[in-house]
């Protein structure tokens, strides 16, 4: 008889046998084993959110044995929900999408092109303005939902392992411990598995369960705020310029998005940074009510505005670990770094950290030597340091500075504007910075 936790996405129990399900479209297979026996896989990531799933499609073709292990059930990765992120891609980050295998999945419609950005400080209608000319590329960079990144990065899993690719999802399962010594890890389970690697690798959110089990500490910033993110049409046009707004009490965003694809309306991801009491009083006001509030805090220079989206409300935390690699362990995406959205580069970082650690395996896989070792790790977590922590650091002070409202800050901030726009050096290098040059 089946145990309790028998599902489709999950470990099930019969007479002296385990069968390890995993889902997820075409392609759903089976690995049986005896009951007490780990199951043996060279890599185990944890977490199958976009950076988890990149990271393993990364290694298709080296002949590697991974397994992600997802809370979520399949159906939840096969079709993610929205959940209010818009994603500022950099033309690097899209690279890497085209690379992987996702980019072409996500269609053209759900893509939207940044051409410009503008900063504004308090009710003032001046604005520093970044714009594409400063770039080599057409665009600074594009906008895609996160939950459009996360689906495109499940099938593209599912399709390198419909190509052979050695890779097994284990859904709906929970990570309870893991250990690791000089020769190898262990990954247990919540459900009574577990699987022995070579390297454990966590994408878990920058709130890892799996980093704090592995005994590595972090630095948490905990800004006191609340971002509000929501879609929303509105009457006048945006012209595929994201707009980071200081203003007094609050911060505003707006992420152009495409037209809305009923009623072609201009479209805009909206993003407000607030105390916690007042996104969680806005978030469950009336449509009507909070489109005129939000119409309100724009000073109404979109005109009528309206929700055509969910609310969705999350804490404003910055994280950086002490260590982003332990002993057959190594971080990525935010798990390795959790970065305050204010320079829109989280996911960006994560793809390179997926990058320069599947680079590093896939070398030192196909040269026979251990992709596990001390060595190789230290190196990755050098190399992913000095590519973030500088970045890291500057966010944190820019957030600092542009939320403080006493007068000398509104002045400053002020001036710090009208003397960014009249050096050209300076936007050219945010430009860059914006578009993944630097």
């Amino acid at each position: 008889m089946n145990s309790p936790h028998s599902r489709k996405d999950r470990v099930t129990f019969a007479a002296r046998r385990m069968t390890f399900v995993h889902g997820g479209g075409r392609g759903v297979g089976e690995m049986t084993i005896d009951e007490g026996i780990p199951v043996k896989a060279d890599i185990v990531v944890v977490g199958a959110g976009p950076a988890g799933l990149c990271f393993a499609r990364s290694l298709a073709g080296t002949g590697l044995k991974i397994v992600v292990i997802e809370q979520q059930g399949a159906d939840e990765l096969r079709n993610p929900e929205f959940d209010g992120r818009e994603i500022a891609l950099t033309h690097k980050s899209v690279g890497a999408l085209k690379r992987l295998g996702l980019w072409e999945r996500i269609e053209s419609e759900a893509k939207s092109r940044l051409l410009d950005a503008r900063i504004y400080n308090g009710p003032s209608p001046y604005a520093l303005e970044i714009g594409r000319e400063l770039s080599p590329h057409d665009e600074l960079g594009w906008l895609v939902s996160n939950h459009q990144i996360r689906k495109a990065a499940f099938e593209a899993v599912q399709g390198a392992r419909e190509d052979g690719a050695g890779i097994e999802l284990l859904a709906g399962e929970r990570v309870v411990g893991v250990k690791s010594d000089d020769n190898s890890a262990t990954v247990q389970l919540e459900s009574g598995l577990s699987i022995a690697t070579r390297l454990i690798v966590a994408a878990d959110s920058r709130f890892s369960a799996t980093r704090r089990m592995m005994g590595i500490s972090a630095q948490m910033r905990d800004f006191g705020k609340t971002m509000l993110v929501c879609g929303m049409t509105h009457e006048k046009p945006h012209h595929h310029a994201a707009w980071e707004w200081f203003g007094y009490g609050q911060t505003l965003a707006l992420l152009p998005m495409n037209p809305h694809p009923e009623s072609g309306a201009c479209r805009s991801s909206v993003v407000l940074t607030l105390a916690g009491r007042e996104i969680e009083r806005l978030k469950h006001a009336d449509a009507h009510a909070f489109a005129s509030e939000i119409e309100r805090r724009f000073d109404h220079r979109l005109g009528n505005m309206e929700l055509v989206t969910t609310r969705h409300a999350y804490p404003l935390v910055a994280v950086y670990p002490q260590r982003f690699v332990a002993q057959r362990f190594a971080a990525v995406g935010d798990a390795a770094v959790g970065m305050h959205p204010v320079t829109a580069h989280g996911f960006n970082f994560g793809l390179s950290s997926v990058d320069l650690l599947a680079g590093a395996i896939r070398e030192a896989s196909l040269a026979g030597r251990d992709y596990a070792s001390d060595a190789l790790l230290r190196r990755y977590e050098h190399k992913h340091r000095l590519a973030t922590r500088p970045l890291y650091l500057i966010t944190g002070m820019i957030a600092s500075i542009y939320t403080r409202d006493h007068l000398p800050a509104r002045l400053a901030r002020d001036v710090l504007l009208r003397a960014g726009e009249h050096l050209r050096p300076f936007k050219r290098g945010v430009a860059a910075w914006l578009a993944g040059g630097l």
